[in-house]
C-alpha cells in the first residue's frame, strides 16, 4: 500500500481508504472486514455520526480499541437526527457541531478525531461560525484537522478562501468528472487534500450491468464500460481506481466494502499499476466530461 500527504496536515493515509458507510449493522463482521483492511495497509476509516444513528461510529470505535493510534479516523456534523428517529435536520450551527464532537468522541471511544468534517453543506450557512468551532475543537485538541464533504463548487471556494481546511470530500470518478473542470486545480494550487468518494460509480465500475448515471444514459454508460474495459483488459475495477488517483490533488480513494471480495478487489488494485499516461490521456479525452450546472 502507498501512503499520501492529506493536504497541509501531517497525516499519511493509505491511497485506498475504507468508507464505513457500507457496513452492515454486524459489529463481529465490520471488526473482521476493518481488521482485514487493516492487515492490508489501509489506515484511514471514514465514518458519519449521521450512519445508522450513530451505530457506525460505534462498530468503528470498538474494533479499533488498542490499535487507535496507528489509525486515522474520519468522521462528519451536521445532520441532525431528530427525535422521533424519522429523520434528520441540517443543522450546521456553532453549538451544534461543538455538541455533536462529543457524542462522536463517545461512540468511537476515543480523545481526538483526527479529520472531522462538515457533512454537505450550501451558500447560505453560517460558514464563519462553522470555521469558528472547528477552529475551537482544534484548538482544544478534540480533533486535528478538519474539512468539508461538498461536491458544490461555490461551497468549496468559500472555504478554500475563508478556512484551514485541510481536506474536500468530493465525488469524483470516469463517470463523474465534474471536479476536474475547476476544484481539483483549486484545491491542489492551495494545498488541500482531496478524499474521493463514488469512485466506482455505485458499482457500475466494477461490474454492474449498465444503468442511467447522472447525466449519463444507460447507453452511454455502457460505452464507458466497453472503452475502459477493452483498454484495460476488462479490469474495469482497477483502471477507474487508478483514474482518480493519477489526479495529483487526489489523496486517497474512499472505498466502500461490505465484504471480503469486495476488499480483496479494492486493496489488489494498488499492487500493479495499470493505467499508463498514455491510457490515462485517452480516457480524459474520450470519455465525456459533464460540467456542474448549478452552485456556480
Amino acid at each position: 500500500m502507498n501512503y499520501r500527504k492529506l493536504g497541509h496536515s501531517e497525516l499519511k493515509i493509505s491511497e485506498i481508504s475504507f468508507g464505513c458507510m457500507s457496513l452492515e449493522n454486524n459489529y463481529e463482521t465490520a471488526r473482521e472486514l476493518i481488521h482485514g483492511a487493516i492487515d492490508k495497509g489501509v489506515n484511514y476509516f471514514d465514518t458519519a455520526d449521521l450512519y445508522q444513528k450513530g451505530e457506525n461510529e460505534l462498530m468503528l470505535g470498538k474494533a479499533l480499541q488498542g490499535i487507535r493510534n496507528d489509525i486515522i479516523i474520519g468522521t462528519k456534523v451536521g445532520n441532525q437526527w431528530r427525535a422521533d428517529g424519522s429523520g434528520w435536520n441540517w443543522n450546521p450551527t456553532k453549538q451544534y457541531i461543538i455538541q455533536a464532537v462529543e457524542e462522536s468522541l463517545k461512540r468511537l471511544q476515543t480523545d481526538y478525531i483526527d479529520l472531522y468534517q462538515l457533512h454537505g453543506g450550501t451558500i447560505e450557512d453560517p460558514i464563519d461560525e462553522v470555521i469558528d468551532a472547528f477552529e475551537i475543537l482544534q484548538k482544544d485538541g478534540k480533533i486535528r484537522y478538519y474539512g468539508i464533504s461538498s461536491i458544490r463548487p461555490n461551497v468549496i471556494k468559500e472555504y478554500v478562501n475563508r478556512s484551514k481546511i485541510t481536506s474536500v470530500m468530493m465525488q469524483y470518478s470516469l463517470l463523474d468528472r465534474r471536479p476536474e473542470e475547476e476544484c481539483l486545480d483549486l484545491l491542489r494550487d492551495n494545498n488541500i487534500g482531496v478524499l474521493t468518494r463514488g469512485t466506482i460509480a455505485k458499482g457500475l465500475l466494477a461490474g454492474k450491468p449498465p444503468a442511467d448515471y447522472l447525466n449519463y444514459s444507460e447507453s452511454e454508460v455502457k460505452q464507458v464500460i466497453d472503452t475502459v474495459n477493452k483498454l484495460c483488459s476488462n479490469e474495469i475495477l482497477q483502471c477507474a481506481i487508478e483514474y482518480v488517483l493519477k489526479n495529483p490533488a487526489v489523496s486517497s480513494a474512499i472505498i466502500g466494502v461490505r465484504n471480503k471480495k469486495q476488499l480483496e478487489e479494492s486493496v489488489i488494485t494498488r499492487n500493479k499499476l495499470l493505467l499508463t499516461k498514455e491510457k490515462y490521456d485517452f480516457l480524459k479525452t474520450n470519455i465525456p466530461a459533464y460540467m456542474y450546472s448549478n452552485h456556480r
